[in-house]
């Protein structure tokens, strides 16, 4: 099958083939013909298959006919995470470019009035995440009565965000008489509770059983001390041969941590987590996929969805506490055909969270020791990254300042010098020359 079968136009189709696509991936061939057809979409696919496209093309489609009003967008689509949803918009710009569709991106970490400029023009398709849609919306910013197509995407990893409250009361905005998309990985209850409740009669599509892993990448279990996390992974870096690698952690704080040991150990490595503003996660990212830099530290604010070419390795420094984010974070690798390999360390206390990965992907994941130990000092000969020019100006400066004069031995100490400022001792003090106070005549008995 080729896109040309799926009943696409042939602006779009165009697009498509200049992107370097002929043949659709089974959750987009079918998954296409019923969003054209408006039917209501449950989609249920593994990480790295192609979901985006799968509702992306039909809705430029579907969008190409219609005019946009101020403040009232024609489609919605929410993203669990800023990173997404920009990937979406690079998605309707790469495939709607022979298409007069305007579209805003609603996200935190940036400028509100830039968003608002634009909704204020309007526009076709609106993505978004859900809190800073509902700021907009609490602030009468945005109308969503006009909205005729929504689209709910990574929808259990929304569930594991708690924004399912923010989403049903947006989904109580919206008219009643909309085409609805949810897309997940896996179907858990209160998911599967929100489709009941917000979807109208819908096809569901399912091309891989929910959250398994892709055979096209190896699993393996490391087994190291809590103590020697770091130095086992320098190890494994040099030992394997390593192209490029996201390295996920479970808390913001390991994050900045182990990128910094990294650097200090010449490695080009970034990273990116939650208290990074957008501007600055989105340089990271752009850093990470020119090759500026091969390793990213990461949080799970990258575990899903994005699509970044050519990682040969993902280590999990940390056992995700949910073995959901295993199958996530290990799908940064291996994807597009391309073979890939995932290690994850493992503590004396991880053993629940790997039983239930394993119960949860079915299979059981070999166990390896762990490589010997890197040297605990930083090695010289591994080249480092160039330090900013304001940066070598003044380690010059600090080159050019004299030396401090030795210290002489304690037991050789000289006589403490008088101050340089402090008046020299002239002599014995002959007593106060002025008036004797009264009370200094009083005598104790």
């Amino acid at each position: 099958m080729h896109f040309a079968d799926l009943g696409l136009s042939d602006e779009l189709l165009k697009a498509v083939s200049e992107a370097g696509y002929d043949t659709p991936t089974p959750i987009q061939a079918q998954a296409i013909p019923p969003v054209l057809m408006m039917k209501d979409i449950i989609g249920i696919a593994q990480t790295g298959t192609g979901k985006t496209a799968s509702f992306v093309l039909p809705m430029i489609d579907i969008l190409a006919h219609g005019r946009a009003r101020a403040l009232m967008p024609r489609s919605l689509i929410l993203e669990p995470t800023r990173e997404l949803a920009a990937q979406v918009a690079e998605n309707f710009e790469k495939y709607g470019k022979y298409h007069k569709l305007s579209m805003a991106l609603l996200i935190g970490g940036v400028q509100m009035g830039d968003q608002v400029k634009a909704l204020e023009r309007g526009v076709d398709v609106l993505i978004a995440t859900p809190g800073r849609l509902m700021d907009l919306f609490q602030r009468g910013k945005i109308l969503l009565n006009g909205c005729s197509m929504l689209v709910i995407d990574e929808a259990d990893r929304m569930l594991d965000m708690g924004f399912i409250p923010d989403i049903e009361e947006i989904c109580t905005k919206l008219p009643s008489q909309r085409q609805t998309l949810l897309f997940s990985a896996t179907m858990p209850a209160p998911i599967k509770k929100l489709a009941d409740r917000f979807l109208s009669n819908p096809k569901s599509i399912e091309v891989a059983r929910p959250a398994t892993a892709s055979t096209n990448i190896t699993q393996r279990l490391v087994r190291v001390d809590s103590r020697k996390k770091r130095d086992a992974l320098r190890a494994m870096l040099d030992a394997e041969d390593v192209t490029s690698a996201v390295i996920f952690c479970n808390r913001k704080t390991t994050v900045r941590e182990l990128n910094k040991s990294l650097q200090r150990y010449g490695y080009r490595s970034g990273e990116i987590h939650g208290d990074i503003d957008q501007s600055s996660r989105i340089a990271e990212l752009e850093r990470f996929r020119e090759g500026t830099v091969n390793i990213l530290v990461a949080s799970d604010v990258a575990a899903r969805g994005l699509d970044i070419k050519g990682v040969s390795h993902v280590f999990n420094f940390d056992a995700p506490w949910h073995p959901d984010d295993y199958v996530h974070r290990i799908g940064r690798t291996g994807r597009a055909g391309a073979k890939g390999v995932a290690y994850t360390f493992v503590t004396a206390e991880d053993a629940e969270a790997i039983d239930n990965i394993q119960k949860l992907i079915g299979q059981t994941i070999e166990v390896i020791g762990a490589p010997a130990a890197a040297p605990e000092e930083p090695r010289e000969e591994r080249p480092r990254p160039e330090k900013p020019k304001k940066d070598r100006r003044e380690e010059k400066r600090r080159e050019d300042r004299p030396e401090p004069r030795a210290t002489p031995p304690r037991s050789a100490a000289p006589a403490p010098r008088p101050r340089r400022h402090e008046p020299q001792d002239d002599g014995p003090d002959d007593g106060w020359n002025g008036p004797v106070p009264e009370f200094l005549s009083v005598g104790f008995s």
